[in-house]
Formats: structure tokens, C-alpha cells, sequence
């Protein structure tokens, strides 16, 4: 999976700091969520995938992978305004499904709104190392370093639970190890995996917290740190890039509207 994350190239999206580019990512979340036009929210969700494709620096085989079960996301999310929700210009009506007018086009506008927070957030993960970015949380944001430290152990460490795991299940396959079926079956599976994976747990995160007191990391925030997290240019390109991105989806909505409705809401 980590292979598959990572970027067969590098854009300038990569060097943007991460602590700034998470800020800007916050504030197009925000834009997202405060639009009630139907027109801006598809072309915005255009111009983000576009972006996405474009700047992410993986093959558009990957991104499509990537973004296909948000077609189920967009499916689920908007399915229940469209039978439920109110309006006053009914189009189908059967028991309590009701179809309307106002409710279908607010249905497929919260659709929008899901899968473009989710192009938005994959544009950052795919963009962003979980590394770089606690680093400029503790430098830029004065993240204390116990707490950044930490998540970046458990970052490393859930690959080694996974591992555990399938060693686990291979091991109780080779023993011939069977269980019931229904309820009982699930309760003995939960515990031949669950105790020997916590205890295996607990005694790595003992063995961490040892080595993290032994290294110093306590409250203090003044140390020196190995990768240094800086501001540049690429932080004010990728601000640009997406005000330009948003603005000629404002346009194109304006230009071009494919269904003429500024306010979704009832």
C-alpha cells in the first residue's frame, strides 16, 4: 500500500510546506461547505479533480482507483435528500418516498459536496508526507514535539500490526485451528486475535515511551530538529493555483450554468 502511495514524480505541490498547504486546504474546505450553488459546487468539483489529476504526481490509472468508491460516497450521501427531502414541486410519490423538484437537485448538491471534499483531501495526502507534516506542525505550529513524535511511532508502528496479524491468522490456519459459526464463532475468533495482538501491542508502545524518555522528548519546546520546515514560494503558488482554480469555476458557473439554480436551499 505504501508503494502505491508514493508519487511516480514529484511536483511543486510536494515542496509546498505542509503546515501552510493544510491551512489553505482548510480554508477550500470552508468554501465548500458555505456553497449553496449548484452550478459553482460542480464546476468547483471539476477544477479540483482536475488539479488532482494534474499536480498530484501519480499515473491517472492510481487516481482513478482512487477515486472510483467515491461514486458509491456520492451515491449514498445524496440518495437520502432526494427521496426524503421536502419541496413543493413533487415529481414521483410512492408510500413515504418522495421525489421533488427541490429535493433531487439538493440531493445531488450535497453529492458534490462529498466527493469534492474528498478530492480535496486526497489532493493534500497525496501531496504531503506524514513526516514533513508533523515536522512543520512542531516548527510551524508549535505542535509539542511528545505529541508529534508519537503519532509518527504509531504511524510506523501500524504496519507491524498488520504484520502480527497475518502471522497470526497463517499460524492458526497451519494449526487446523477451527471455530463455530454465528456469534460464538466470531466471539472465539476475537479472542485467539485480540489478546496476543494487544499484548503485543502494549509491550511495543512500553518500549517506545521508554526510548522516547530516553531521547528527551518531554514538554520542553526548545530542540533542535533534523529536517528544518520553512515558508517558500511553492506555499504562495499553491494559494494561486486554487484561487485561480475557484475563480474560473465561479466563472464557468456564471458562463455556463448546467442547471441554472444559485441557491439549493428551502
Amino acid at each position: 500500500m505504501r508503494k502505491f502511495l508514493t508519487p511516480t514524480r514529484e511536483t511543486w505541490l510536494h515542496r509546498a510546506n505542509p503546515a501552510a498547504k493544510l491551512g489553505i486546504i482548510l480554508g477550500l474546505f470552508l468554501l465548500t461547505l458555505f456553497t449553496h450553488s449548484l452550478d459553482f459546487i460542480v464546476y468547483q468539483a471539476i477544477v479540483i479533480y482536475l488539479v488532482l489529476f494534474l499536480m498530484s504526481g501519480h499515473p491517472p490509472w492510481k487516481i482513478l482507483i482512487l477515486i472510483l468508491p467515491l461514486l458509491f460516497v456520492f451515491v449514498s450521501s445524496s440518495i437520502t435528500m432526494v427521496l426524503f427531502g421536502k419541496g413543493d414541486t413533487l415529481w414521483w410519490k410512492w408510500g413515504i418516498i418522495r421525489i421533488s423538484e427541490e429535493s433531487f437537485y439538493r440531493g445531488i448538491h450535497i453529492g458534490f459536496k462529498s466527493i469534492t471534499f474528498a478530492a480535496e483531501g486526497l489532493l493534500y495526502v497525496l501531496t504531503t508526507s506524514s513526516v514533513a507534516l508533523f515536522y512543520a506542525l512542531m516548527q510551524k505550529v508549535k505542535l509539542a514535539p511528545k505529541y508529534a513524535y508519537s503519532f509518527m511511532a504509531s504511524v510506523r508502528l501500524l504496519p507491524m500490526v498488520w504484520e502480527e496479524f497475518q502471522i497470526r491468522r497463517n499460524a492458526l490456519q497451519i494449526r487446523g485451528v477451527r471455530h463455530a459459526q454465528g456469534m460464538r464463532g466470531w466471539v472465539e475468533q476475537t479472542k485467539l486475535y485480540a489478546v496476543p495482538l494487544l499484548s503485543q501491542s502494549i509491550r511495543r508502545a512500553h518500549r517506545v515511551a521508554i526510548a522516547m524518555e530516553s531521547k528527551a522528548f518531554h514538554n520542553s519546546r526548545r530542540r533542535t530538529y533534523y529536517y528544518s520546515s520553512v515558508f517558500t514560494l511553492y506555499d504562495l503558488g499553491l494559494l494561486i493555483l486554487l484561487a485561480i482554480a475557484l475563480a474560473a469555476a465561479y466563472s464557468l458557473s456564471h458562463l455556463y450554468p448546467l442547471f441554472g439554480i444559485t441557491d439549493v436551499r428551502y
